[in-house]
């Protein structure tokens, strides 16, 4: 079959349709390409919102979790009155009432002004202000085991915490007096305030 340029008024009709046809191909293969690339955008970013959001929620209940975990030592350190202010007239009051117990000959103490504590290797505290207040005590004893008793009183009797630096052990006579032995002991009461607390 053969054409000629008799035949193109009859075919451009024919020829136009086609051309159309193979324009709008090529336009919704086009659209096609641009709806594909724009739903693997939105595709990824839904994957990396899911992705965040799976790590959120995970983060989230680690959280959860850890809060489980110190909340009960939280809960004993307020109890304690460790998270607070300080504790002067509780300590002072506690202290008299172990001399009165007499589970030592007698002593004497000093509790120095509070002071912000920078721990020696640096931690950190989070939210919290450390503060320390030192003491230093002056304890007739009879032997040494009395010393021990002393701090484990302290220790279990009186809110706060109390951390002891050390103590100092002397032989007072070697004749059998009223009080053989004398210690001096250096330490500190500690507590822990919250920074936006008023």
């Amino acid at each position: 079959m053969s054409f000629s340029s008799a035949d193109l008024p009859i075919l451009k009709w024919s020829l136009g349709a086609l051309m159309l046809s193979l324009a709008l191909s090529a336009g919704i293969v086009y659209l096609s390409n641009s709806y594909l690339e724009q739903s693997l955008k939105e595709r990824q970013t839904a994957q990396q919102q899911l992705f965040d959001a799976r790590a959120q929620l995970l983060s989230a209940q680690n959280d959860k979790e850890n809060m489980a975990a110190y909340a009960y030592e939280y809960n004993s350190l307020l109890l304690q009155k460790v998270i607070g202010d300080e504790q002067r007239l509780d300590w002072l009051e506690g202290l008299e009432k172990l001399r009165q117990q007499g589970s030592v000959l007698d002593f004497k103490y000093t509790i120095a002004p509070q002071q912000n504590y920078a721990p020696n290797p640096p931690i950190d505290a989070g939210n919290f202000k450390l503060s320390r207040s030192g003491m230093s005590l002056q304890i007739d004893l009879l032997h040494e085991e009395q010393l021990l008793h002393l701090f484990a009183e302290m220790r279990g009797k009186l809110n706060g915490w109390f951390m002891l630096d050390g103590c100092t052990l002397s032989r007072t006579s070697t004749t059998e007096e009223l009080a053989p032995l004398k210690a001096t002991c250096t330490g500190g009461w500690f507590t822990m305030k919250n920074k936006n607390a008023p």
